[in-house]
Formats: structure tokens, sequence, C-alpha cells
């Protein structure tokens, strides 16, 4: 693609939107109150805004190398608090998808030099699952099965976080765990029991 066509199409999209509606830019800088924090993958073919039909200014979102939520990543740490604690969103969504070349590349042993460390926390959702993830003898199937596994993973470590347990206590907030199907256009929800996942955990991570 030419980087002349993308300011082309910036200026197709703005006689668009104002053809319908005149200050739609104006009321769009006016305000910025969306009630969904996204946090998806970094892969080119899952647009965020696209695959769920929403509009600027609807949606919060944060995407990285196989949708990961580290609490050592200060980036996913510092949307995580902003989105939460100062836009008040109602719900966090974490979106994952087949395909993903993060978490296949985590499947494989091979050095990947600065991307290591990144991936071993793939890895580590791996170790977690270990006896699940080994009695699948299907490679795709398996390699499916650890992108839900990751997603589930990631909003548990949502809900660890600190700014999450205070809004918890506080207001109304829900934390869901995705994944799309590049091969239909699907989101599938994986409607993950997280009372019972957490049950034995919070605990420990309990700080509020």
């Amino acid at each position: 693609m030419e980087i002349s066509h993308i300011f082309q199409n910036n200026q197709k999209w703005i006689k668009e939107k104002v053809k319908t509606d005149k200050d739609y830019f104006k009321r769009l800088s006016l305000s910025h109150n969306p009630e969904i924090l996204y946090i998806g993958c970094s892969d080119s073919r899952v647009s965020a805004e696209e695959l769920m039909g929403v509009q600027p200014g609807e949606v919060f979102v944060h995407r990285n190398i196989a949708n990961m939520v580290p609490n050592t990543d200060l980036s996913a740490m510092s949307v995580i608090n902003f989105a939460v604690s100062h836009l008040k969103v109602k719900h966090i969504v974490v979106c994952g998808h087949y395909y993903c070349n993060g978490v296949k590349s985590a499947m494989e042993s091979a050095d990947l030099g600065i991307l290591n460390p990144w991936l071993r926390n793939i890895r580590d959702v791996y170790r977690l699952h270990k006896t699940e993830l080994n009695a699948i003898t299907d490679e795709e199937t398996k390699y499916k099965r650890l992108v839900e596994l990751n997603v589930q993973e990631q909003c548990v470590n949502i809900i660890k976080t600190p700014d999450v347990q205070k809004a918890v206590k506080e207001r109304s907030i829900t934390v869901h765990g995705w994944v799309f199907d590049i091969q239909s256009g699907k989101l599938i929800d994986l409607k993950i029991d997280f009372d019972t996942i957490l049950e034995s955990i919070m605990e420990i991570y309990r700080i509020i």
C-alpha cells in the first residue's frame, strides 16, 4: 500500500462523516466516555473497532503481541489504571484470536531474541494448563485451546490489579474473555467462570 493512499482515504472518510453530520468531529472532540476497555492483539488482521462494529469514541483500545497483560508491563498497567480509575469503563474485554503468531511462536522451541521474555508469559500459561493441553493430540486444536487459555489467564491478571479490585467494590464492572475466529469472522464469548477460577487464589492476590 502506498502511504499517500492513506491520506486519500482519510479525506474520503472525513467527507463521508460530515455529509451525514456536519458537527461530527466537533462533537467527537468534546468528550471521551467509552464504556469498554478492549485489550487485543496487534495482529494487522484483527482490527478492534471494525470487528465489533463500533465508532470512534466508543471503545478504549490497547493492543500488543498476543493480547498480554503481564503485571510488569507498565504500558498495560497504565492503560488499565486510566480506563478503570479515570474513564470509569463498565466492561473490560480481553480478545485473543485463532491463528495468533505470538501464541504459535510460544509453542515452538526457538530463540527469538528480544521476544523471549514476552513469549515466556505465554509459555507460563502452557505450564499452568500442561495436563489439559498435553492430552490434546491434534496440534491445531491444542494451539486454539492455548489461545483460549491465554485469554483466560490475562483476564485473571486484570482481576488481580488493584484498580479493578477497587472498582469491583465500588461499582459495576465486568471482565470478558473473547476469541476472534479469523476464518469465520465470528467473535466468540468464552463464558469464563471467573468465580470458580478465582475462588482458590484471591486470598493470595487480594489487595483491597
